[in-house]
Parts: C-alpha cells; sequence; structure tokens
C-alpha cells in the first residue's frame, strides 16, 4: 500500500508558526471521538476531543466511528507530527504501539479505500483531515490534525472534523524529525478512543 501521508512537498509551505489556541471553537453536533493520549511509556498526556463533520463527510466520518467502536484506533501511535503544521496517526495496520512501527504511515484498515468527500471547511488551527495516498480515493483509517492553518490543503484532502478540546494536549505530543518527513522515534499513542454520539 502506497504512503498515507501528506505530500512532503506541501511540508514546506508549512511554515513553522505556533498555534496559541482555539478561541470561538464550540461542539457541533458530533459525534465527537475522545482520545486518551498516553506518551512512550504508557504515562497519561491528557484527553483529545474530536468533533466529526457527519454533514461534510459522512462517509469518512462513518469509518473513523466505526474503527473507534471496534477499539481498532486502542494503541496507534501519532506516527508523524510535525512541528507547525499537524499530526498524523490512525495506521491501524503498521502503527500499533509495542510493535515494530517502521512502517507505519503506509498502513491502513482491512476495509476499503474511500472515494473523497472535499468539502468547503478550510484547513485551520485543530482541523481533522484524512490522510491518504496520492490517489485522492485512497483515505482509509490515517487520519491529521492541524497544528497551525493549512489552506493550501484545501480541496486536496477531505476533512472530517475539529478539535474541540484538548488543545494543550495535542500541542505538546512528540514532535518528529523535520528530515525524516516528522517520523517520530518513540511516539506518544491513542491509549483509548471512543465515540460520544
Amino acid at each position: 500500500m502506497l504512503n498515507k501521508a501528506l505530500v512532503p512537498a506541501l511540508l514546506l509551505m508549512a511554515g513553522a508558526a505556533q498555534a496559541e489556541g482555539l478561541p470561538g471553537v464550540t461542539d457541533g453536533p458530533g459525534p465527537n471521538l475522545v482520545i486518551e493520549v498516553a506518551d512512550a511509556t504508557g504515562a497519561a498526556k491528557g484527553k483529545i476531543v474530536l468533533d466529526l463533520y457527519t454533514d461534510k463527510a459522512q462517509k469518512h466520518v462513518e469509518r473513523l466511528v466505526t474503527l473507534a467502536k471496534a477499539g481498532t484506533y486502542d494503541g496507534v501511535v501519532f506516527h508523524r507530527v510535525i512541528d507547525g503544521f499537524m499530526a498524523q496517526t490512525g495506521d491501524v495496520e503498521f502503527g500499533k504501539h509495542g510493535a515494530d512501527t517502521a512502517r507505519a504511515g503506509m498502513g491502513g484498515s482491512s476495509m476499503p479505500d474511500l472515494p473523497a468527500e472535499f468539502n468547503d471547511v478550510s484547513f485551520q488551527r485543530g482541523t481533522v483531515g484524512m490522510a491518504r495516498a496520492q490517489d485522492p480515493n485512497s483515505a482509509n483509517s490515517q487520519f491529521f490534525i492541524d497544528l497551525a492553518p493549512a489552506e493550501f490543503l484545501d480541496g486536496q484532502y477531505t476533512v472530517v472534523g475539529q478539535l474541540i478540546d484538548g488543545w494543550d494536549v495535542l500541542n505538546a505530543l512528540k514532535k518528529g524529525d523535520p528530515a525524516a518527513n516528522g517520523a517520530v522515534a518513540e511516539p506518544d499513542y491513542m491509549v483509548k478512543v471512543t465515540v460520544q454520539e
């Protein structure tokens, strides 16, 4: 399977702006993903809550909810975290904490890839998007959360939601090596992912 990374050339356009918070962000109709985060040693770092946009990307939201309810996301690492850009996770095939994560970012779930559901939501701080390979219709299980505005992704990746709580936890995720496309050594991981309807 192709690497479900954001196109590396786009990384150069991301800049290094630091996000300062998410004023005015409110919880929509949901569902919400609640992600308990821990560091590589298992020490709790806090929770991240994502409001999912069923009205904007129904098939993608259904996929995230299905995988979360099945426990498939539990134990999956944040394999790519680029300071001033985004944090990526969701490789349920190659990204399990405690396993060899050398191929993290190249896998997906056992379900088929999804057709793109591009919408009118712009990539801003806390925006949740689906990672994919070169084919726009190749998103599967991996997703990313923006650490800073990234409008250059608009219309290129499917927006599926917005971070509504846990900005401090997201911003404190262990960062990756910029020279290695943000790959993280001994990454933080999603201990438990639950769904609030």
